[in-house]
């Protein structure tokens, strides 16, 4: 994970570009992850983790009747949530994680939606799996997965 947390520097230092976190299910995972690396203060502006529908409606400006409709897990509540937080913090770039730690009611798995955000133009949004092992694992599994899907933008954006 370092190597992705390296490039992800590089690449937003390079470009004098910012990153914030909106975070759920992943309890502030990412934000440690960014966090880790001696000189994420160039980089990383900030973080919130908004586990409870409230914190996401209030703080990120996601759509009250969409997340409770929801349980705020969706594809939208991700995007809205990842627009929010670049909004929150005046940075370039968010990524966001809403999902559930444990399988869900009719689901075999634990899931997250993940959005990467550039201003108010989606980057990249993914449904990701977690084999259930624990809460912890399914944690640390999406934040580890929300950072690749991150530096994957700037990969795809080079080519």
């Amino acid at each position: 994970m370092s190597e992705t947390i390296r490039i992800i520097q590089r690449k937003l230092e390079s470009s004098q570009s910012t990153v914030a976190a909106a975070e759920s299910l992943t309890g502030g995972r990412v934000q440690s992850l960014l966090t880790g690396i001696s000189g994420s203060s160039n980089f990383f502006v900030g973080g919130l983790t908004a586990y409870h529908i409230d914190s996401k409606v209030n703080l990120l400006g996601v759509d009250r009747e969409l997340a409770q409709g929801v349980n705020g897990v969706s594809r939208e509540t991700a995007v809205q949530m990842a627009v929010g937080v670049v909004q929150l913090f005046g940075t370039n770039f968010g990524i966001s994680t809403t999902g559930y730690a444990e399988p869900a009611p009719g689901s075999k798995h634990p899931f997250a939606w993940i959005a990467i955000a550039k201003g108010h133009e989606i980057m990249a949004v993914e449904k990701y799996e977690v084999p259930w092992r624990s809460r912890d694992y399914s944690q640390n599994q999406v934040a580890n997965a929300a950072l690749e899907l991150f530096a994957n933008c700037f990969n795809v954006a080079d080519n």
